[in-house]
């Protein structure tokens, strides 16, 4: 079932890429090869205050969307009691609609940053913003000083602070509410989740995010997942809506409404 879904979701983004190739001629700072290519080897850019610049537009590559845990050694990810039934009742093909996006929800963290779907970071020094392009949403991470709230509406993305350690940007949420699906594998997460993400721009072309899951609700130990993600240029974000999504009723194992 995955599998198909999986192969499903690849089509859709070929099809899709062509459409995003709309600034071409656009002017930027981007270095670039003598045949006109950017040059992704090329050192990262710094800030006048000598921070990274992290302001871009990226994507995963290759992404981990179908399984977080992929490549983990056995034993890394230990699921509580109460995560095993939740767990492997997503895994059954008639749950297929369960998933959030397959409803036009947010895909929540870590997963937004797994899917091939195009982010931009727009960055000032006390406030960090994601666009994402799939489902036009956004995320805001606070570097201003203030600390995460104590006693939050619970949300999708939860609440962010960050701050530099070194060239690492360090991103602590929490608040989040709980219903996201960690990937389409179905790994499950609780309001009691707060994630840790490490972002560093390695050169022009390449930033590596890691992010530790720490539910102990669902996970009887944090774990970390590491995802590759590529600049994308000479393009920018167009716009994306989830409109009642009528693939539903298409999906195997879908013979009977919710």
């Amino acid at each position: 079932m995955w599998e198909k879904l999986g192969i499903a979701a690849m089509v859709l983004a070929a099809a899709l890429s062509p459409l995003s190739a709309q600034w071409l001629n656009l002017k930027d700072n981007i270095p670039r090869n003598k045949d006109g290519s950017p040059n992704l080897t090329a050192p990262a850019p710094r800030l006048p205050d000598g921070k990274p610049d992290l302001s871009g537009l990226w994507v995963a590559r290759p992404p981990k969307t179908a399984d977080a845990t992929e490549g983990l050694p056995p034993g890394t990810v230990e699921l509580t009691p109460e995560g095993p039934a939740l767990f492997d009742e997503r895994k059954d093909d008639k749950m297929a609609w369960a998933e959030p996006d397959a409803n036009c929800l947010p895909q929540g963290i870590p997963k937004i940053h797994l899917i091939p779907g195009i982010f931009k970071v727009i960055q000032q020094p006390d406030l960090i913003v994601f666009l994402y392009e799939t489902g036009g949403q956004y995320r805001q991470l606070f570097m201003d000083g203030r600390q995460l709230p104590t006693d939050p509406n619970p949300q999708w993305y939860g609440y962010a602070v960050a701050k530099w350690d070194g060239d690492t940007l360090v991103v602590e949420s929490s608040g989040y509410n709980g219903k996201a699906w960690l990937d389409r594998a179905g790994h499950p997460s609780s309001e009691a989740m707060r994630t840790t993400e490490r972002f560093r721009r390695i050169d022009l072309g390449h930033m590596e995010m890691k992010t530790t899951i720490d539910d102990p609700k669902m996970y009887k130990k944090p774990w970390t997942i590491t995802q590759a993600i590529v600049l994308e240029s000479d393009t920018d974000l167009l716009q994306d809506v989830c409109e009642n999504n009528k693939d539903l009723p298409h999906l195997h194992g879908l013979g009977k409404s919710k």
